[in-house]
């Protein structure tokens, strides 16, 4: 069930809920986040954060490479691109995410793979994007070690959905999902163990685990 954030969780610098200024987030994003991609160690970011029991689980599993994009529109109001996976995905369907997946043998690594991925998921020029920096990776109960990778979009961009893949992309302004106020923690039962995962919730869209996890994370790499 939904419950407030900690007494102690910081907050953004700019207010809860205040516009942010997308020249104040360029500037934090190029001093704060990762130059390169952490692609050795432990995660320190996952699933296992709010659920310790899972670590056990994951650690029974083969560990899959995979990068994400998290793409900022750079607009008057900043925005994040976000998609809607596929209906018909055996995994995780019906579920709001960052364009990405598996990073392949032919990437040159997390930056190729998740340019590539936002390609052939919505059809977003990979000229139209400029890359930040990098997060902490994400390591997910299914064994999955994200790099989420962070980039600013041109906002003359157009799309092209892959219907076996996305059936929606859709903008959440940058200052909503950076706002600690929206950031909620829910619980649910999973695989035998009372699973807790980030939350957001904005007007009819419902963005929780992983993907609330990372920008939950983007949020205190930037802002906290």
């Amino acid at each position: 069930m939904p419950s407030a954030p900690p007494h102690d969780t910081p907050e953004a610098a700019t207010g809860a809920g205040a516009p942010l200024p997308l020249d104040d987030f360029l500037v934090r994003a190029r001093t704060r986040l990762l130059a390169e991609p952490d692609l050795s160690g432990d995660p320190p970011r996952g699933d296992h954060e709010l659920t310790p029991e899972y670590r056990v689980l994951v650690d029974a599993l083969p560990v899959r490479a995979a990068a994400v994009l998290i793409p900022v529109i750079a607009r008057p109001r900043p925005s994040v691109l976000l998609t809607l996976r596929s209906a018909n995905l055996n995994s995780h369907p019906g579920q709001i995410a960052f364009p990405g997946g598996r990073i392949d043998p032919e990437d040159t690594g997390p930056l190729d793979a998740a340019l590539r991925e936002a390609h052939e998921e919505v059809g977003l020029a990979r000229d139209l994007v400029t890359p930040l920096g990098y997060l902490d990776p994400y390591l997910t109960r299914t064994g999955f070690r994200i790099v989420p990778v962070v980039g600013v979009v041109r906002p003359e961009f157009g799309l092209e959905l892959n219907p076996d893949e996305v059936d929606e992309a859709f903008e959440v302004p940058l200052d909503f999902l950076m706002s600690p106020d929206n950031h909620l923690r829910e619980s649910r039962e999973s695989q035998g163990l009372l699973r807790t995962f980030h939350a957001m919730t904005y007007e009819r869209r419902r963005i929780w685990g992983v993907t609330a996890g990372i920008l939950r994370s983007l949020y205190e790499r930037v802002y906290g």
